[in-house]
């Protein structure tokens, strides 16, 4: 692989995380209670957070390139709930599952264009990417479980 085609796939998975921390500003905007204002900011945080570990890859270039992906855990929560729209009157529900939903679809994109490509280094590299996004989708997997689903 190219390093300007290893820059460009990072560059490419930056732009989505911005574009998560730009739904997630929004979501603040929309939300009326302060308490999921300060849950969309942690979320936020948390998207500037795969930036950080996105540019620590690309510090690192070649470097731990070919190592396999880390194996994730799957809750498969996601997979029985449906996506809602955002809107003001949000749930902490709603946010977890839209979370997810974000987070899962994320995977899937990075695990669809890792399949598409016959380079071992990028594949490699997609499916690095894929298996961050399975680690946040659990983040908001585990909270689901403990704060909706546990729920008396």
């Amino acid at each position: 692989m190219e390093k300007k085609e290893f820059n460009d796939i990072l560059n490419f998975a930056v732009e989505r995380e911005e574009e998560a921390i730009k739904f997630y500003q929004d979501l603040q905007d929309m939300v009326q209670f302060k308490e999921k204002q300060e849950l969309m900011k942690e979320f936020e945080a948390i998207e500037r957070s795969h930036i950080v570990v996105l540019e620590n890859i690309r510090e690192k270039t070649f470097v731990d390139l070919y190592s396999p992906p880390v194996e994730v855990q799957n809750l498969a929560i996601s997979d029985y709930l449906v996506e809602v729209p955002p809107t003001e009157n949000m749930s902490f529900q709603d946010i977890l599952i839209t979370a997810m939903k974000r987070e899962e679809k994320a995977n899937k994109l990075y695990s669809d264009l890792a399949e598409r490509t016959t380079d071992e280094g990028i594949r490699t590299l997609f499916l690095k990417l894929a298996s961050e996004e399975s680690k946040h989708k659990l983040y908001f997997e585990k909270l689901y479980d403990e704060f909706v689903l546990t729920e008396n």
